[in-house]
Parts: structure tokens; sequence; C-alpha cells
């Protein structure tokens, strides 16, 4: 894959499988947790039961809130013994299974896969950022006012409060043009964007 090619994909398995041991497994879990909340929004009739708990475990597991033992048994709860634990093999089911509830009438079925298939490429860029342009953060952008802000971001998911961050990051002498205009962008922000876990310090 070319940077191009990631920057243009509407498919996110491709852009997985280039991923793979290429990234954290934390990153790789919190995508398969968005795709999780995206087979929920199809199916709001388990929105409020043991899938949205799932999700939320996942997000606690990943962030070293919850142990193992609590996220495997609600993992088997959900998905069964047999399901792939792997991180890259719980993104790529994560895919299959925000697709599978996504079209409600077979006469349009393509269409509405290739447009779900599209939100989920774009949350991927969301997440694993550009990985053929890795950025750094500059230790001098991490001032009090930026770091409560960042981290009140990740903690409440207020990602309405990105283009504010993007202000602060200018005030504080970020000229990073990718950091900022993904701040500014009205593409969807998700638990674990990259800029926000690069100015948390999170993989």
């Amino acid at each position: 894959m070319t940077e191009q090619e990631w920057l243009n994909c509407t498919n996110p398995k491709p852009m997985l499988e280039y991923l793979r041991d290429k990234t954290s497994d934390r990153k790789l879990r919190l995508f398969a947790v968005f795709c999780e909340r995206e087979y929920l929004r199809f199916r709001p009739d388990m929105s409020e039961g043991i899938g949205s708990q799932y999700a939320a475990t996942t997000e606690r597991y990943v962030d070293g809130e919850a142990t193992f033992e609590e996220w495997e048994g609600v993992r088997q709860f959900v998905h069964g013994a047999f399901h792939h634990t792997d991180p890259y093999y719980h993104a790529r089911y994560g895919v299959d299974s925000a697709v599978c509830c996504c079209y409600t009438d077979d006469s349009v079925r393509e269409v509405q896969i290739a447009a779900e298939h599209a939100v989920l490429a774009a949350v991927v860029r969301d997440i694993f950022g550009n990985p053929f342009r890795p950025v750094a953060a500059d230790p001098a952008w991490l001032t009090s006012n930026i770091t409560a802000l960042v981290t009140g971001i990740y903690a409440d998911r207020a990602f309405d409060r990105m283009p504010i961050l993007a202000d602060a990051l200018q005030d504080a002498g970020c000229d990073n043009a990718d950091i900022l205009t993904h701040c500014r962008s009205e593409a969807q922000h998700v638990r674990g964007c990259w800029v926000v876990d690069l100015l948390l310090g999170k993989e």
C-alpha cells in the first residue's frame, strides 16, 4: 500500500492488513470497539445489553482499568470461546460485525456496505493517522492547559473540543499541519484518535 492509497482507501480491511505488526494492540482493539458500537447502532434492541458492556469493558481493559480475566469473561459471553482474541483478528472481525447489520434493503445492499466500509476506513485514519508520515509531539506543546484539555477530551469523548485543542496547540507553538488540520477537520473522531493519543503519550 502506498501513502496515496492509504489516504484514498474506502475499505478498512487492506488498511488493517497494512498495519499488521506495525501498530499497538490497544489501537486495534479500540477500532474493534468502534465497530462493536456501529453494530449496536444498527441493532438498537441490543444497545443497552451485553454488547454495550463488552465495548465498555474492552476500553477499560486496553487502558489498564480492567483485568484480562474480566474482559475475557465478557468476551466469551458475547462471542463464545472460539472467537479470535488476537488484536488484529479482533479488528478484522469487527469490520464484518459492523457491516453485517448495516443494510436493511437487499436491493441496495452493496451500496450500504460500501458506505459503511467508507465510514470504517475514515475511522482507521482517525485512530492510526498516516503511518507513512509519523508525527512526534514537541514537549513544549504540552502546557498545563493543553494537557487538561486533551485529558478531558479523552475521558469525556468530548471530540467537539478538537478545534479548541487546535487553537491551544497553535498558541503553544505547534505549526504541524497534519495535527492542526486533523483537529479542525469535520471527520469523526473516536476514542484512540491519533492526535489525542499522541499528546497523552498513549500508543
